[in-house]
């Protein structure tokens, strides 16, 4: 880490903290990102003092600052992933004539911020603005799978973490684990009857230029009622291009 430059330090920071349900402590912010404890602190010392970072005194803990908040709120308004997603995820459906969205990582649930439903199919609880658990959801799984190992660790502490919608999916950290070393060697993640019984769904990560996964593209449709590899092949040739358009790889 030495060669990293103090903004990639701070975005990294910044990053996890976002990620967390709770403010945490120093040593959690240095063991996740992996810097000194002195430079930890500096860093933080100056984030604070910029708003994006709030140091809970009386805890030792840090959080997220409001600055921090204005910023997601910019992004909120001027939605240059779904502006991005939105001729490809509707080209995507076109292809597969199954339903397809666009979903972020916020916190241990994704959030929906787009959504492309084909003519015919049946009604997704996947609409704009709902959260659903990452670990059960197929794009939840595809961005946890591009995560460092210590911040799905820091994401699922313990079992308490794991929300059980249908009596199905993992429920532990190992058994999180296992799904995750699947999703990577099929190179996309799939779920079956875990978000909603009856349907299936397949997805692939958006990555940016750190190779940090923004957001999940997904198909769901009826289990049984497509080809999972040709869909699987189709959602992540339109992960890759929206990569591309991010500068990644």
């Amino acid at each position: 880490m030495g060669q990293v430059p103090s903004a990639t330090r701070a975005l990294r920071v910044l990053r996890f903290l976002a990620a967390q349900p709770e403010p945490v402590p120093l040593e959690r912010v240095t063991a996740a990102v992996g810097i000194p404890r002195s430079s930890a602190y500096h860093l933080l010392t100056a984030m604070v003092e910029e708003g994006f970072v709030v140091h809970l005194a009386e805890e030792q803990r840090y959080g997220v600052g409001v600055a921090a908040f204005e910023v997601g709120s910019g992004y909120a308004r001027q939605a240059p992933l779904q502006r991005i997603a939105r001729r490809p995820l509707a080209a995507l459906v076109d292809e597969v004539g199954q339903s397809a969205h666009l979903a972020v990582l916020h916190g241990r649930d994704v959030l929906y911020v787009l959504e492309e439903r084909a003519p015919g199919r049946p009604p997704l609880v996947t609409d704009v603005g709902v959260r659903l658990p990452a670990h059960l959801t197929a794009s939840g799984r595809a961005i946890l799978a591009h995560l460092p190992a210590a911040q799905v660790r820091a994401l699922y502490p313990d079992r308490s973490a794991f929300v059980d919608r249908h009596g199905v999916g993992p429920q532990s950290l190992t058994a999180l684990r296992v799904v995750l070393t699947d999703t990577r060697r099929w190179g996309h993640a799939r779920e079956d009857g875990e978000v909603t019984p009856g349907l299936a769904s397949v997805a692939a990560a958006v990555l940016d230029h750190n190779a940090h996964p923004v957001a999940g593209v997904a198909v769901t449709f009826p289990a049984g009622d497509a080809d999972v590899a040709d869909v699987a092949v189709a959602a992540t040739r339109t992960a890759a291009g929206l990569s591309r358009r991010l500068g990644g790889r």
